[in-house]
């Protein structure tokens, strides 16, 4: 497996087309910033790989009887501490 490359900001910067290029070419670097990873610089077929996270739909009716019969009463009980 192939280490990935780090460059500090400043560098990145002033060789940004190189680096793009290097992107276009199938290589990753990731962008540091005062020696902690800040960003990367990856292919555009890497980030096409990632799937979507979960819909808020697919929660729909899990928290279903949590509140009770009545939720109505709930909130209102809750909004009264406030």
């Amino acid at each position: 497996m192939k280490s990935i490359r780090r460059q500090g900001v400043e560098d990145a910067r002033k060789n940004l087309p190189a680096l793009l290029e290097q992107a276009h070419r199938g290589q990753t670097l990731v962008v540091t910033k005062r020696g902690k990873p800040y960003a990367a610089i990856v292919p555009v077929d890497q980030v096409a790989q990632k799937k979507p996270g979960m819909s808020l739909t697919a929660l729909r009716g899990s928290g279903k009887g949590m509140w009770g019969k009545d939720s109505t009463a709930w909130l209102k009980k809750l909004r009264k501490e406030w």
